[in-house]
């Protein structure tokens, strides 16, 4: 029985002189490299094309087996989302067993099942692993993808879909590779409300039959297995597997632009900017400059004693963190620097980020910085290899890629021998300064003007489409028309200022757990109130009255400063348009935005004591269709009916980072000039 063997030889220097006769200004010299013996996978192929390695370790009584399809990137058009739902699909039921029977049996063992549209796993303990096996087979060779489980894999994408329309990581994600690679690239394309409802069960079973073939695929088997049994198992299951041809595709090579390029998702309510910058580079796996791409990119913003981290957290205090990474893919591999900073400091972020670049390629990295990054990646590498699965990954990579045998057993040495004129040269290789695409996700209002310093600036909506042109505002539109117009849009100023109170109740519904959220609104006397009940239970309460405001959060009560009050006042009224002018609240008409395809008129709404919210009024219909609100987030006004002869939005839909998924609340009570007393406000 093999077993995997680590060595590492070490020298030690000790010394025999004095503390003061040791020279402390020069960084200690590295030891030679670590020699390591890494126990090889064994290999063997079926008839039908399927490749295994078996990575034997015994000292636990389990077993995974990890099956891996090698196909090319699949550009999924107009059905972009199409994979995601593969292999929850073959995991919903079989011909012999439905999606409960598979995962009670699963449950019942104790073991692990995933499938994914390349991939399907299982591990268990060591007596378990003919079950286990004849789960994976049946969910590979029988699956039944039922119409139903698909129907709702659709909803539930969907409503992650929505999610991620409002996190600036994830739209910087889609702008920075829309940029990179394009919309008509495999890396570039998004998933979209429409892509994902023209997926049908058709569609996935045609997946499942062209590419889940033994020929294109890879079992890796980790644990308690000799390679004889192992090829005892993999004969009786997988054998029959028919090997199949598999359809091949190419695409043009994304290009770096000719000069600087700047994308800019406009996100009013963030008070922060994400910033990406990226270029596509051609760096795979193997690749002469892959381990000297792993040693710069450890040096310039692998950690937190990088040179990005360094600037712009230690130094300049403008992030949390600043990072980068050199991706290697066998299509192509990217390039990024990429951080989240205070919208104030958006265009200083990117001057040092373009600075430390420049920096990088033109004056190279130091002996030290070298050194250092070597001592870190040859720690990390070493503790990979306690785990046995590191071996396994090794072994396919080898044979993926088309790597030496022994890449691995010397990749200490390959890359302990790396100079600082490699590492120099690999910078000046991979990266060109000149030819960068800078994204933004922020506040556009406070960041664009900026951003023009840096190239030529194109908008993008939150999916990474070029956002649609919005028509000019005219030179006689103002704030005050804008509010005028919203006010006769809902009935007119008489009928709107009948309304001295309101009490509302709206219904939602957050992953299951119904919501009821009550609202009282004493327009006359300055006075709210808002209580949120979770089954009943009121888990949130906050009052404004007098001058003054309090927040309850599951019975710990707690005042309101003078700049909360300030800017909960903003939520107090009813109508708040009707008082904008008596709170002397300032009105700033910041063009024409898309909202959700509907272009709205944008106002700025700021308090004296600087508190403000967005409010976008649809330049057609005069209607408030979006609030934007840095505290509470984004909410969404729809379904407008007319009540006393004013129209009021009946469903509010919000986005908000302290809850998981968009809150729909529908209007489930309304009641308009209520008599209301002290006990309301307590």
């Amino acid at each position: 029985m093999k077993k995997i063997t680590i060595s590492f030889v070490l020298s030690l220097l000790v010394s025999v002189v004095s503390f003061a006769q040791v020279d402390r200004s020069q960084f200690p010299k590295a030891g030679p490299a670590p020699i390591i013996k890494i126990g090889e996978a064994e290999t063997f192929t079926l008839d039908n094309g399927l490749k295994v390695f078996v990575v034997e370790n015994d000292k636990l009584p389990r077993v995974s087996f990890t099956l891996v399809l090698e196909r090319d990137p699949l550009f999924e058009g107009d059905k972009a989302g199409l994979t995601g739902f593969v292999g929850q699909m073959m995991k919903a039921g079989t011909t012999s067993r439905t999606k409960d029977q598979i995962d009670e049996e699963i449950d019942f063992i104790g073991a692990n099942l995933g499938v994914s549209s390349t991939t399907v796993s299982a591990s268990s303990l060591k007596k378990h692993q003919e079950k286990i096996l004849d789960l994976m087979v049946d969910v590979l060779y029988n699956p039944i993808f039922p119409e139903e489980e698909l129907e709702k894999l659709k909803k539930q994408s969907l409503t992650a879909l929505a999610t991620s329309k409002d996190e600036p990581n994830a739209i910087s994600g889609r702008l920075s590779s829309a940029m990179v690679y394009g919309k008509d690239h495999p890396y570039g394309e998004v998933e979209t409300e429409t892509s994902l409802s023209k997926v049908t069960v058709e569609d996935v079973k045609d997946y499942y039959t062209t590419f889940f073939k033994p020929n294109i695929a890879y079992l890796a088997i980790v644990g308690d297995m000799s390679k004889s049994e192992a090829e005892e198992v993999v004969k009786k299951y997988f054998s029959e597997w028919e090997r199949g041809d598999v359809p091949k595709f190419t695409y043009d090579a994304p290009a770096p632009p000719s000069k600087k390029m700047v994308g800019l998702v406009d996100r009013s309510s963030s008070v922060q900017t994400v910033i990406d910058i990226a270029q596509p580079i051609d760096l795979t796996l193997g690749d002469e400059d892959y381990i000297s791409s792993r040693v710069l990119n450890q040096i310039f913003g692998g950690g937190s004693s990088s040179r990005l981290f360094m600037n712009l957290r230690e130094d300049k205090g403008y992030t949390y963190g600043a990072y980068s990474s050199f991706s290697a893919d066998k299509l192509i591999g990217q390039f990024s620097a990429n951080a989240s900073v205070r919208t104030e400091v958006t265009d200083s972020a990117i001057v040092e980020f373009i600075y430390e670049i420049n920096r990088l390629v033109d004056e190279g990295v130091t002996e030290e910085e070298l050194e250092k990054a070597k001592s870190n990646l040859a720690g990390s590498f070493g503790r990979s290899l306690e785990s046995p699965s590191t071996i396994a990954n090794f072994a396919l990579n080898i044979e993926r890629y088309g790597l030496p045998k022994d890449y691995y057993e010397t990749y200490l040495q390959k890359m302990n021998a790396l100079t600082v004129a490699d590492i120099n040269e690999t910078a000046k290789k991979l990266i060109d300064p000149n030819k960068l695409f800078i994204t933004a996700v922020g506040n556009g209002t406070e960041i664009k003007d900026k951003l023009a310093q840096f190239g030529e600036v194109t908008l993008y909506d939150n999916m990474g489409f070029p956002a649609k042109e919005m028509a000019a505002v005219d030179a006689d539109m103002t704030s005050a028309k804008v509010i005028d117009n919203y006010i006769a849009a809902i009935g007119g100023l008489d009928k709107a200022t009948s309304i001295k109170s309101a009490k509302l109740e709206m219904q939602a519904e957050v992953m299951g757990t119904q919501l009821t959220i009550e609202l009282i609104h004493d327009d006359a006397n300055m006075r709210f109130a808002q209580k949120t009940l979770v089954g009943g239970n009121v888990m949130q309460t906050s009052v404004v009255k007098d001058g003054k405001g309090s927040a309850s959060v599951q019975g710990q009560s707690m005042a309101m400063t003078d700049e909360q009050v300030d800017a909960a006042k903003l939520s107090t009224y009813f109508l708040p348009e009707l008082h904008y002018q008596t709170m002397g609240y300032t009105l700033t008409l910041d063009g024409i935005k898309d909202v959700e395809g509907t272009p709205a008129y944008k106002i700025i709404v700021a308090t004296p004591l600087g508190s403000s919210v967005n409010n976008y009024y649809s330049v057609e219909s005069g209607l408030k269709i979006k609030n934007e609100n840095p505290v509470s987030g984004d909410t969404f006004y729809s379904d407008y009916q007319e009540k006393n002869g004013v129209l009021i939005p009946m469903t509010q839909t919000i986005k908000s980072a302290m809850i998981p998924v968009p809150l729909e609340a529908k209007v489930t009570g309304l009641e308009l000039n209520p008599e209301l007393n002290e006990e309301d406000f307590n």
